[in-house]
């Protein structure tokens, strides 16, 4: 599939009928039928799990761009907008998607899984915010791989909802293409990540809107990385606002586990892993300003230096949570500009040259077709009962996307049980020793700062 042409076109409009789409003349001509639908004999299978609270602006663009490249089941575990009536008889509709709903049943099931009784995870119980969520994508992650054998899958991912796999290197721009050229022997492939630079500070589509990103360490000369360190780092705490140490693929097999979000482990050996040289996932950080406070409405931390250690991994991320918790409007957005804008032309032309910064316009292209064939606006029509307009369906929709998270039964990192049992249990916990035969969990990681670069 070649993908081409020039850069991204921006629209203004921010309504949710714009943002998914309408019928216009066809452009998109890899698949005529929305549904998608693979036949049986394609392969390899690979499938994508996630969690995710997000809305079907984001939703349906990530699903789609992911069926082009030759995903074709998902796994969603949805709560908060996704998880709302309307969100999730949209996500229903399509083939090859499962949602799951985090409900007391799949707590009181998650609680009994033989993750609470190991060490490689236990250093992340017990803890608010990101910890919370780390430790709930891992139990999802187990389920998971259990749904993606019994839908006779060959490869699975765990990504977020705001990154792309971007299968760089092949013909065809296929992802499928891809991993059935790896070698049998390989349990897992690792995705090194790219991390977006907008450009500007009114993004409302990223997925179509942004196409500058920093390449990671992994796919630069280590003189070119540390010899341009403090330009591409701009004053922020590392390299990459946030993490920097990629997603990865496992191969369906027995004794499959998760490592974190990042990794899968196995029980039963150490798997054999190869990292890609061009392949990569596009992770789009902080693409809307208003990303700064929707990240601190899902986390109750008091905004002090202290205590967002407790809730918050990277370094940035802290630093974004204190601004959205105590800066006025402007504040944030002169803020916001200084650290994750990229509005120096000279800089980015510069950059760009060094190899640093690249362009990547293919899911920008893919995505724009996709909404300017109407395919986005089809599987909204299509979920669509008849006694229910089109026009109030959509309001409803665009009503549950601007709300803020639906309480829908928040897990936090604990068992479900009385309190006694759940400290008791955390206590025989950390009083194990680490087993080497099952490393700590690979949490997100900043990529090497200076203090790493020796000579």
């Amino acid at each position: 599939m070649a993908v081409s042409g020039s850069g991204p076109s921006h629209s203004s409009r921010s309504d949710c009928v714009d943002l998914l789409g309408q019928s216009r003349s066809p452009a998109f001509p890899y698949f005529r039928d929305w549904k998608f639908e693979f036949g049986s004999d394609l392969k390899p299978k690979i499938c994508i799990t996630t969690s995710t609270s997000a809305g079907l602006e984001q939703i349906l663009p990530w699903i789609f761009y992911h069926k082009v490249i030759g995903v074709s089941n998902y796994f969603l575990f949805v709560e908060g907008k996704a998880a709302s009536a309307n969100v999730s008889k949209v996500l229903e509709s399509i083939p090859g998607v499962k949602v799951i709903y985090r409900t007391r049943e799949l707590e009181e099931q998650q609680a009994k899984s033989r993750i609470w009784n190991e060490t490689w995870l236990a250093s992340f119980f017990y803890k608010p915010c990101n910890y919370e969520l780390f430790v709930k994508q891992s139990l999802n992650m187990e389920m998971a791989i259990v749904m993606a054998r019994n839908a006779g899958m060959d490869w699975i991912f765990h990504l977020d909802t705001d990154e792309l796999i971007h299968p760089a290197g092949t013909e065809e721009y296929s992802l499928r293409q891809l991993l059935s050229d790896v070698p049998g022997n390989v349990d897992m492939v690792i995705f090194p990540n790219y991390e977006s630079s907008v450009e500007r500070d009114d993004i409302k589509e990223p997925f179509s809107e942004v196409s500058l990103f920093k390449k990671n360490y992994d796919h630069l000369p280590k003189d070119v990385y540390f010899g341009n360190y403090k330009e591409a780092t701009r004053g922020n705490p590392n390299y990459f606002l946030t993490y920097g140490n990629g997603k990865s693929a496992a191969r369906i097999q027995d004794h499959l586990r998760p490592n974190g979000a990042h990794r899968w482990h196995n029980y039963m050996k150490t798997p054999n892993e190869i990292k890609l040289d061009e392949a990569a996932v596009l992770h789009y950080t902080y693409p809307k300003f208003s990303d700064l406070t929707s990240r601190r409405d899902r986390c109750g931390c008091k905004p002090t230096k202290e205590d967002v250690k407790r809730c918050f991994m990277l370094e940035f991320d802290r630093s974004a949570f204190i601004i959205a918790s105590t800066a006025t409007e402007e504040e944030m957005l002169r803020w916001y500009r200084e650290r994750i804008v990229w509005t120096d032309k000279e800089l980015n032309l510069k950059l760009m040259r060094k190899g640093i910064l690249t362009r990547v316009y293919a899911p920008t292209v893919i995505i724009q077709s996709l909404r300017e064939s109407g395919v986005f606006s089809s599987v909204i029509e299509s979920a669509m009962q008849t006694s229910v307009s089109k026009d109030n369906f959509l309001k409803s929709i665009e009503s549950s996307n601007s709300s803020r998270e639906i309480a829908s039964g928040v897990i936090s990192s604990r068992k479900i049980g009385n309190s006694g049992e759940s400290q008791a249990t955390a206590r025989k916990v950390l009083e194990i020793t680490e087993d080497d035969s099952h490393p700590s969990a690979i949490p997100p990681l900043s990529p090497p700062g200076l203090h790493d670069f020796h000579i």
